[in-house]
């Protein structure tokens, strides 16, 4: 199973977005920057983000020295980062560089460790718009077996 499959519903599609435009689209960096790309961007409907993880990374120092994993929190961060890319994508270049707030964390379930030399792949569908506010539910997958998921809200700021 390709993990980027079902993702070409109707609307404006980009093929693949990546690091470089990422950077200009949201305002995060290393060692926070928790996406290196996102592909079969659908505006207003869905994004699929992606993430190569590396033994590399800060976190893998303390959590677990012996038997890495990356922590749950920095995996919801990643479905958040794919979102945002989504919204700059649906509203526009003037959303680029927005700081966007975690409203709610609902429903969050993590199935499987994610260790280095996996390439996460994050599904995220937008369920509802008003306003600022955004929700989103979200799925990441490692060869194409579902390790977490999550349904949140985040509001984008003005300033």
């Amino acid at each position: 199973m390709n993990d980027n499959s079902q993702m070409k519903p109707a609307g404006r599609t980009v093929d693949i977005v990546g690091i470089e435009r990422v950077m200009e689209m949201i305002p995060h960096r290393y060692p926070f920057l928790m996406i290196d790309r996102v592909i079969d961007v659908v505006a207003d409907v869905g994004a699929v983000g992606i993430k190569n993880v590396s033994i590399n990374e800060p976190h893998f120092q303390g959590h677990f020295p012996r038997r890495p994993v990356m922590p749950g929190v920095l995996i919801i961060e990643a479905m958040a980062q794919s979102a945002a890319v989504l919204v700059v994508e649906t509203l526009g270049k003037e959303f680029e560089g927005k700081l966007v707030y975690f409203m709610s964390v609902d429903r969050a379930r993590f199935r499987k460790p994610v260790t280095p030399g996996d390439v996460m792949y994050v599904h995220v569908r937008k369920v509802r718009q008003r306003g600022p506010v955004w929700k989103f539910s979200a799925e990441a997958r490692v060869d194409g077996t579902v390790v977490a998921e999550a349904t949140y809200s985040a509001m984008i700021l003005d300033s």
